[in-house]
């Protein structure tokens, strides 16, 4: 249980004035955010924002056991900050984003590398005498860590571009790279692999190179183009997204949604869960050669999909989602439809899907192989599939419930052993949650309107709004100005937390089982670049 001490208590999408959030010095701030760390809290965002001649920074510190947000901010000016990633890993890429975005120095953060953009940071919160070049390390035994083992390789001077690497030195190390351009349709991503033989000791993984801007468009919204941009942050979530900002938008105006509208949002919401976890355990089965299964989910994730363009004309739910409420209704006929379609496709992935646990061979493959320890995913801050894989269960529908879900007719699916197997099966337990779900939901659908008016924000006020995605926990931070317009709108899709567990558990696997375990976590490569 986190002690209150200076972080001040919300809820999921509960509204805050900022004169109710008192601004401390970097110093409390940094200190009463690893000590909810240290508590068992999980930094859930972390940002900076321009504000008056300096900055602000704000902190999301969610406690999952309680069930409870903890928000803290702090005032800086351009220059130098102690970094609080030695004490806590999960937020490195905050703070390497802070400095990216505002030039703000986490002075003892490992290695400043770009999130998203190469050579940038410019320089200009460096401390005279520290440079944000990686360092150099040399040694003689392969493998060992970075002061022994390894060096950074690349440019030494004010900021660090995409080209360069971590390095292991030893003899017959060799390196491998992959990408950013691939053999299949997909976005970019750039992995480099340090092996000896077929073993990886260690993998870097490089995005950032797609670039939409869609944070930098959101403030002064919102407006026409706001809730478009927000079907747009992962396409393959577009319901997950567009919910947070609603309920972001909801709560800072005050707005009421109807009881049938978080009724049909929730069954839009896991109907993409469903497609998506029938697809990945598809891509599993296929990446390890297993056709059945692979031929069978790739048909029935489109047969979800139908089922979301049933309700509202888009597959992928475009265009239904709305401030304070939905924009397309069902009347019996399909909700008749909507209930045949289920019974039936549910039906075909059972049998598919349990063809995996019944194959020794398939077992072989994904048992034991690319795990991680439950003290790695607390320690990064792992959510969704990945973290309750891992035995950690936690799961924005039961923590933090927020519309239909505050009834709690879901429980978590979680399992223990952390690899490929546990994150395969815990999408097979929550496709078996979701379709109970959904069916009691059109068996109950509540009647009356879809949709009621939109209201004015509140200025001056901040929201934490979180939704649980197929992939994990969203969180979406919304301030805004004394005009009630948006000052500032933080995004934080899931694979934000989650690609550094995938560069985790490739350590000391063989660099064959990469595929494998890049689809096990199945990250969004756009969501991490906004």
């Amino acid at each position: 249980m986190i002690a209150p001490g200076t972080l001040t208590p919300s809820g999921n999408a509960k509204p805050i004035r900022l004169g109710d959030l008192p601004a401390l010095d970097w110093t409390l701030f940094r200190s009463s955010i690893l000590d909810a760390v240290e508590q068992g809290g999980r930094v859930a965002a972390l940002f900076a924002c321009p504000a008056g001649e300096g900055y602000e920074a704000y902190a999301v510190v969610a406690d999952d056991v309680e069930n409870q947000l903890w928000i803290a901010r702090t005032r800086m000016t351009a220059g130098s900050f102690m970094s609080m990633t030695p004490a806590c890993p999960q937020v490195h890429l905050f703070e390497r984003e802070m400095y990216e975005q505002y030039g703000l120095y986490p002075l003892g953060h490992p290695w400043l590398k770009p999130v998203r953009f190469p050579g940038s940071g410019g320089g200009e919160g460096i401390p005279a005498g520290v440079s944000a070049g990686p360092a150099t390390h040399t040694g003689n035994r392969a493998g060992d860590s970075c002061a022994n083992g390894g060096r950074r390789n690349g440019s030494h001077g004010r900021g660090i571009g995409l080209t360069d690497y971590y390095q292991v030195e030893g003899e017959e190390i060799h390196e491998v790279a992959v990408g950013p351009v691939h053999a299949g349709i997909i976005e970019p991503g750039h992995f480099r692999f340090q092996c000896h033989g077929e073993t990886v000791f260690h993998l870097e993984i490089s995005l950032g190179y797609q670039h939409r801007g869609i944070e930098r468009m959101l403030p002064g919204g919102p407006d026409k183009r706001t809730v478009h941009l927000m079907e747009q942050v992962a396409g393959d979530t577009t319901i997950g997204h567009t919910t947070a900002y609603c309920q972001a938008i909801e709560a800072l105006s005050g707005s009421r949604v109807p009881a049938r509208a978080e009724a049909l949002r929730g069954i839009a919401l896991e109907l993409e869960r469903l497609a998506n976890h029938t697809g990945d355990l598809g891509a599993l089965a296929g990446d390890v050669g297993y056709l059945p299964t692979a031929s069978y989910c790739g048909r029935l994730r489109g047969d979800f999909l139908n089922m979301t363009a049933l309700i509202c004309g888009s597959r992928f739910g475009r265009g239904l989602v709305r401030p304070a409420g939905v924009a397309f209704d069902v009347d019996a006929t399909r909700i008749s439809e909507l209930q045949k379609r289920l019974a039936a496709t549910i039906k075909d992935v059972e049998n598919a899907v349990n063809l995996l646990w019944d194959s020794a061979s398939v077992m072989a493959r994904f048992e034991e192989t690319g795990r991680v320890p439950l003290e790695t995913c607390n320690q990064l801050g792992l959510v969704g599939p990945a973290a309750r894989a891992c035995g950690a269960a936690r799961d924005v529908r039961q923590d933090f419930p927020a519309g239909i879900y505050c009834f709690g007719q879901l429980s978590v699916s979680s399992w223990h052993t952390g690899d490929v197997f546990a994150r395969a099966y815990v999408r097979w337990l929550e496709i078996q949650q979701s379709v109970k779900f959904i069916q009691d939901q059109l068996n109950a659908l509540p009647g009356g309107p879809i949709r009621n008016d939109a209201h004015e924000l509140k200025p001056d006020s901040l929201v934490v709004s979180l939704v649980e995605g197929w992939r994990g926990e969203i969180c979406h931070v919304a301030i805004t100005g004394p005009d009630a317009r948006l000052r500032h709108y933080k995004v934080v899709d899931p694979s934000f937390h989650n690609w550094m567990g995938l560069a985790m558990v490739l350590r000391g696997q063989p660099i064959s089982d990469f595929p494998l375990c890049n689809k096990s976590f199945n990250l969004s490569y756009c969501g991490h670049d906004l």
